[in-house]
Order: C-alpha cells, then structure tokens, then sequence
C-alpha cells in the first residue's frame, strides 16, 4: 500500500467508503473511545470538523475497545453515544482493532509510515492522531495527550499546501 486511498473501511452504519473518496483532502484519523479519560476530545475533534472542514480537512473515528476496554458497546450505541453527547457530525467509522493480529490494515499501514516514540509500531492508547496530506502521505503522528485544538496549525499547513 502506497498511500491512505489504498484503503476501504465500514462507516459505523455499515456501508463500505474507499478512503479514495477523500482524495485530494487532508485526513485527520484517529482511535476513539467512549468511556476514556480522553472521551472530550471529541468536543475539540467536532470543532476541528467545524472549522476546517469546509476548507478540506476529514476527520475519520475508528472506535476501538483494545485499550482498557473503554467502548464496549455496538456500533449503533458509540453512534448514539457520540452524537448525543458531543454532537460529533464527522465520518465515524466501524469498531476495529488498531493493534494485534486483527488491526485493520489502515492501522497496520499507519503505525509503519509514522512510528511511535523510539519506533514503536503499536498505538498505545486511545486518541491516538494521524495527520494525512492532500497527497494521502501521512505528515504526523500525535499521542493522545495531544489535545485537537493543538493540531490546528499542522492542519492549516496540511490544507495549505
């Protein structure tokens, strides 16, 4: 795999988007949960959207119950849980797994192109961040402590260029 557009993914309602439907966009991944420390990100995550969004920026949740188990529910009640507690409007896409022999081959794809701290290749928690070019190469990679609000400089350079 070449770039992010290589890759398909199942919406939280089911239906399969080739992430080439993104072409040309900068892409903001990352591996939510609803009952983390980090859950409120999704108030900065939706604001991001709000902001940057009509200017290119996608911002793509894949909710994960590997760390903690902290989203344990359906599809259908991570849907419901985050629309109705942070009014997330941006693309949320099915639970996966982003570590372990079942990660989903966008996460395996990831971790290679932006390793972690002393290069680890696994993702170590919850919100953890991809920030992906126009050209669909990942530009960075953010821990979880790094709040959305932190990253809007890097999507205005992402959008920019």
């Amino acid at each position: 795999m070449t770039s992010v557009y290589d890759f398909k993914a199942q919406t939280i309602t089911g239906q399969e988007v080739a992430l080439s439907d993104y072409r040309g966009k900068a892409l903001l991944i990352v591996n939510t949960a609803s009952k983390c420390g980090f859950t409120p990100q999704f108030e900065g995550l939706e604001k991001l959207w709000q902001t940057y969004g009509p200017k290119g920026l996608v911002i793509v949740g894949f909710p994960c119950n590997q760390f903690g188990s902290q989203d344990p529910g359906s599809n259908d009640e991570i849907a419901s849980f985050c629309q109705l507690n942070y009014g997330v409007s941006f693309p949320m896409f099915e639970k996966i797994d982003v570590n372990g022999p079942n990660a989903h081959p966008l996460y395996k794809w990831l971790v290679q192109e932006a390793p972690g701290i002393l290069g680890t290749k696994a993702i170590k928690w919850n919100f953890t961040k991809f920030l992906i070019g126009k050209d669909g190469q990942v530009i960075s990679r953010y821990a979880p402590t790094d709040t959305p609000k932190s990253l809007a400089e890097d999507v205005e350079k992402a959008l920019a260029a």
